[in-house]
């Protein structure tokens, strides 16, 4: 079963198809671009904004005696670097949770620290801090900050208890999951109800966690969308499509 099925529900928000296949719509009054990658365009300002990415979470595995294929950062770079060269971005903004750990920066192999540093040179980067990587790149270039304010949006890694009108936040994973027919199609998430915006993770090997946990609970003022990720298309969901696990 594909998530098209649930594409011609109405959803509670308004969006717009774009031609790239993502949603359109607005946060806290922001035109936004849900892509079908994960990554959040704000077209006004030409800002790229990516959440979670966990930059060699497979070699922190491999030095705790877990073996993963070490290729993640390599798949998450090659998909950042499709979506810059799609939107020319003037800033990319990283969501903090970039890096797995603290020691995952040292562990890049140089031809992905050669394409960070080549980001940078180009176009305004800034990396929020997150609770894996509290300190920010300590050698890549760019501004690391701990929000960082754009187009009226407050960016943070963490949302805030409550609710928290006009802050675009990732840390929490979201996936959307739905069951139809006996069989269930799990899928990574954005999360808004119009005026707050939780992201999806953008790492490889980042997982997510279920849109219905109570880990969501009480941060939006009306009921969320999901806007579920598709290889070609995102597609609006409301709650009551979702299944728990």
């Amino acid at each position: 079963m594909s998530l098209a099925a649930e594409a011609d529900l109405t959803p509670p928000l308004s969006l717009r198809r774009a031609p790239c296949g993502g949603l359109s719509g607005r946060v806290a009054g922001a035109r936004a671009l849900f892509r079908c990658s994960g990554a959040l365009w704000l077209p006004a300002t030409g800002t790229l904004v990516v959440a979670d990415l966990h930059f060699e979470k497979g070699s922190a595995f491999g030095v705790r005696g877990q073996m993963l294929p070490p290729y993640d950062t390599r798949a998450t770079l090659s998909r950042l670097e499709a979506e810059v060269d799609a939107l020319q971005p003037r800033t990319v903004v990283f969501l903090g949770d970039s890096f797995h750990d603290r020691q995952a920066e040292g562990r890049l192999d140089p031809q992905d620290a050669a394409c960070l540093t080549l980001l940078a040179t180009e176009r305004r980067l800034v990396w929020l801090v997150g609770n894996h990587d509290a300190d920010g790149p300590r050698v890549l270039p760019g501004e690391v900050a701990d929000t960082l304010t754009v187009e009226g949006l407050r960016l943070v890694h963490e949302p805030r208890p409550g609710f928290a009108p006009g802050e675009v936040a990732g840390h929490l994973h979201p996936c959307a999951k739905v069951i139809r027919y006996g069989r269930s199609v799990r899928s990574r998430c954005f999360l808004t109800d119009g005026e707050r915006l939780i992201l999806p993770a953008f790492g490889a090997y980042a997982g997510g966690l279920n849109a219905l946990d109570c880990a969501f609970t009480g941060l939006f003022a009306r009921e969320p969308l999901a806007v579920a990720l598709g290889r070609e298309r995102a597609h609006a969901l409301g709650l009551d499509k979702l299944s728990g696990d």
